[in-house]
Parts: C-alpha cells; structure tokens; sequence
C-alpha cells in the first residue's frame, strides 16, 4: 500500500454501497420535499450547483481545497439551516435547506465523497476522476 492510499482509507463494498443508497435516499427526500412545500422550481435550478463553487478554493492549493468543499459538502450547515427554517418559519431558509442537501446526496449517491488533503481526486467513497485508475 503507497503512502497516498495509506491517508485516503475510502469504504468499499457493501459499506460504499450503502452509503452512496443513503446518498440517493437523501437527494429523492429532499426533492419530494421540495415538490410538497412547492418552492420554485427555478430557485432550485439556479441554487443546485452553488455548493460546487467550493471547488474554487482547490486554486490555493489542494488541502484548503478539501477543507473548504467539505464544508460545503457536510450535513452540519445545511441541518442547522433547516432547523432555523422551521424553528422561525423561513420559507426562504428552508427553501435553500432543501436543495443544499439535495446537491449533498446526488453527488454522495454519484460516488462524489467528502475529500482528502491527498488532492481532489481522494474522496471517502473512493477515487473519481483519472485517479480513479491509477
């Protein structure tokens, strides 16, 4: 086992399976909740990629690349977003909840996982991208 591989332990079989099924499970969730508490179909369009700006931080180098997308890409900020939104009835807090967590599980049920320093490539759920191969 290289160094790499050492530092970037990812679930696999059974485990990757269930995570990334957890991953769709959310995004399916999310969205018929979406559908149900009739937002703007429009709002999700434009808000549903927002978090993939977090890519941007990769410019400075890899390991602030991966703290900041994780980030972007964690439960916690968006949980707590949804708890503000129904605790001070927030459409608009609820709203981007929804979708933020929606994005969340397509890219975990697409194999996008939370990143290693080791560079983007590196996910929890595995390798993606040309890495993937190597």
């Amino acid at each position: 086992m290289d160094e790499i591989t050492a530092e970037t332990g990812a679930a696999t079989g059974g485990v990757n399976i269930l995570l990334r099924l957890e991953g769709l499970t959310l995004f399916t969730g999310m969205v018929m909740l979406y559908a149900s508490w009739d937002g703007s179909w429009l709002v999700f369009a434009l808000l549903f990629f927002v978090p993939d700006l977090s890519f941007l931080a990769y410019l400075a180098d890899a390991r602030f690349g991966a703290l900041v997308y994780n980030a972007a890409h964690s439960y916690m900020a968006p949980v707590t977003l949804l708890t503000l939104g129904f605790g001070f009835a927030s459409p608009l807090t609820l709203s981007i909840a929804l979708i933020w967590l929606a994005h969340i599980g397509i890219d975990r049920a697409l194999g996008y996982g939370l990143k290693y320093s080791a560079g983007f490539g590196f996910t929890h759920l595995g390798r993606i991208g040309r890495q993937k191969d190597a």
